[in-house]
């Protein structure tokens, strides 16, 4: 795979890429913030907004609610799963009097009533300003990740008023009317629009949008909206969301580098980090030990990138399930295991829709499969799991490991070593990938004698196996590769070796006592 492969990725795809996030972490059907978008362009059109407001319009819309989708352990701990939580708000009119009430009615849920007396005290005590700084981190956290994007100002400013109100009755109730930028009156307009929509057509949306007009909705929007309504909602229910998003695109298209596809990507690894405070960094340490080990064991450039690219994003897919489970203290339930094994399928189903980068979104995907079957989500081994997916494993495992967690404390380098020796030993782990990556995190392990030729460990057994007459299919079997990564390194020996034959190769082996260093295959 060539690395300039990777780099024709838009910013408006990775962005969008975020929205299936914000859509997961909400607990919503994909695609819905999609959709809003789609509403928020049509309507900026039809009001004769002008191409700046309308394209700060388009990632205002993208990104509005992925704040409310990573930070979310104060927001469990206040209300209980947050699914739960966001999916009574759609059809509540906030302002700051029916929000008073909204909280009395869910602070605490599924704790005792003792609790949840002691947590309204403290609410009202406070006038509330627990729930309100929770709802304006979620604001800032959103506005500083398209900062990162360089997506400026007209981005960035109307993301801080993602909970405010044209009656100036929301959060925290520092601008109204025409104080509020024009692209976040495009959202929030276009967002009850959706989902109203969605549920009960355009009867409903057009209902929701007269009733809550000159509250919480800009009127001249909401009078745009009564009037053209049937072109903004033409087709709303059938179309590609995602391609029609796409196609309107205000950069038209423009390829992202090789360096700001790394910061965006770095920037989804501290996103999802955010997802439960003990795992901050961890995606960042994982792609760094993965791509290190990968140098080590010799993959190709093209391939390191790959693995770091996958290794920032690997658990992107952790958004989709509720803080509640990632921050559990004890065992967990029946129930929130299985919730918390989909996260790696996530993870590949946003990154799905990106084809530039599907190599990437595969290999993060399958962090949690195992050697022998036992991992998840699709409980793949032996040659399905290649070198880049098996370093991947053994760098999230070992980093996990070194931190804390919430039923467990971090280990300690001695311990976290002697834990993946014991997977490689179970057949879960694989034994060259975890040598690599406890190099990489600073361990001293024991290595064989230096290679010649600048051959790898696992250059070095196929090469063994060569000179004893294995085919190719039989030497993937045995190293549980796949035919393919054979052929790689079969290809990387010969030019290592400056040899065209495999009599060439097994001579090599024999003259410098490579078989008999390596001993016989399995052992």
């Amino acid at each position: 795979m060539a690395t300039g492969s990777l780099t024709r990725v838009t910013l408006a795809e990775l962005v969008a890429t975020l929205s299936l996030a914000a859509d997961l972490g909400m607990g919503r059907p994909m695609e819905r913030v999609l959709r809003q978008t789609l509403v928020a362009m049509r309507l900026g059109a039809a009001a004769g907004m002008d191409q700046a407001t309308c394209g700060s319009a388009y990632y205002t819309s993208l990104l509005a609610w992925v704040g409310c989708a990573v930070d979310t352990t104060e927001l469990a701990g206040l209300f209980g799963d947050e699914f739960e939580l966001y999916a009574d708000t759609r059809d509540e009119d906030l302002d700051r009097v029916t929000m008073a009430v909204f909280v009395a009615r869910h602070l605490g849920r599924g704790k005792s009533g003792f609790r949840r007396i002691g947590m309204m005290g403290k609410f009202l005590a406070t006038a509330g300003r627990s729930v309100q700084q929770v709802m304006e981190s979620h604001c800032r956290v959103t506005s500083d990740l398209a900062d990162r994007l360089g997506l400026g100002s007209g981005v960035c400013e109307p993301l801080l008023q993602t909970f405010e109100r044209w009656d100036g009755q929301g959060v925290p109730g520092s601008v109204r009317a025409d104080g509020l930028a024009p692209a976040i009156r495009l959202v929030h307009l276009a967002d009850a629009i959706e989902a109203f929509h969605h549920a009960g057509g355009a009867a409903a949306a057009l209902h929701l949008a007269r009733e809550r007009r000159g509250t919480q909705f800009d009127p001249g929007l909401v009078d745009c909206f009564c009037a053209r309504h049937a072109e903004i909602l033409d087709g709303l229910g059938s179309v590609s969301a995602w391609e029609e998003v796409i196609a309107l695109d205000p950069q038209l298209g423009a390829a992202l580098s090789d360096d700001q596809l790394e910061r965006a990507l770095a920037a989804f690894a501290d996103f999802s980090d955010l997802k439960s405070p003990l795992r901050i960094g961890h995606s960042r340490a994982v792609a760094e030990l993965a791509a290190q080990a990968g140098q080590a064991l010799g993959l190709p450039a093209a391939d390191v990138v790959m693995l770091r690219r996958a290794a920032l994003v690997h658990d992107i897919g952790m958004i989709g399930v509720p803080s509640g489970v990632w921050d559990e203290l004890g065992e967990w339930s029946v129930a929130q295991r299985e919730r918390a094994r989909t996260h790696p399928y996530l993870t590949g189903r946003m990154l799905a829709r990106m084809p530039l980068l599907a190599e990437v979104g595969r290999c993060a995907s399958l962090h949690h499969e195992r050697l022998d079957g036992s991992g998840y989500p699709h409980g793949l081994g032996g040659e399905a799991l290649s070198l880049p997916v098996r370093i991947l494993g053994a760098a999230d495992v070992y980093n996990a490991l070194r931190q804390p967690r919430p039923h467990r404390p971090a280990l300690d380098a001695g311990a976290a070593e002697q834990t993946m020796r014991e997977e490689v030993r179970a057949g879960r782990l694989d034994g060259e990938a975890v040598h690599a990556v406890l190099e990489a995190a600073g361990h001293r392990v024991r290595r064989r004698a230096g290679l010649p030729s600048g051959l790898t460990a696992r250059e070095t057994e196929v090469l063994v196996r060569l000179g004893q007459g294995r085919s190719n299919p039989e030497i993937a079997a045995e190293l549980h590769v796949s035919r393919k990564t054979v052929s790689s390194h079969v290809e990387h020996i010969y030019i290592k070796l400056g040899v065209k034959t495999r009599t060439g190769a097994a001579l090599f082996a024999m003259r410098h006592g490579l078989i008999e260093t390596a001993g016989e295959p399995g052992t």
